[in-house]
């Protein structure tokens, strides 16, 4: 409670610090509200940037003792859909379509660890390849279904 108590005191400190900056610079188009008091320093930018880059080396090594076939959501498909298609009795009766968002989970989790929507030129999760592959898949399971 009393780091509560020091850090809200604090941010009043900040508050009132900026509004006197902005009344002696002149800067009228203040809106009270917009501004933030979660902006960081360069310490904290420097840290949170080398955290997020190990975080990413980390993920690279996740599946690095993996055999290529899988760890490639592409080829994990291609397997099922040739399983379907040779055995569809069999395939039918293991409720693959209950198993896949289970066993593909942690293969599209490593992929989304670095993607982030709020950045200005983020990648459209339409246009990942894990959502391509999940897509066509899809599609050539409908194709087969209605045969």
């Amino acid at each position: 409670v009393q780091g509560e108590d020091n850090s809200s005191e604090f941010i009043t400190k900040y508050r009132t610090c900026r509004q006197q900056v902005r009344e002696c610079s002149g800067e009228a188009d203040h809106h009270e509200g917009m501004s933030s008091d979660d902006e960081l320093t360069p310490t904290e930018v420097t840290e949170f940037q080398k955290s997020k880059d190990n975080v990413l080396e980390d993920s690279k090594k996740v599946f690095e003792d993996v055999h290529a076939d899988f760890c490639d959501i592409r080829k994990i498909l291609l397997k099922f859909q040739e399983w379907k298609e040779k055995f569809p009795d069999s395939y039918c009766d293991a409720y693959i379509s209950f198993c896949l968002p289970k066993l593909l989970n942690p293969l599209i989790r490593v992929q989304l660890i670095n993607w982030n929507p709020l950045e200005q030129n983020f990648t459209e999760l339409e246009e990942m390849p894990w959502f391509r592959a999940i897509e066509e898949f899809s599609g050539a399971k409908k194709v087969s279904e209605s045969k």
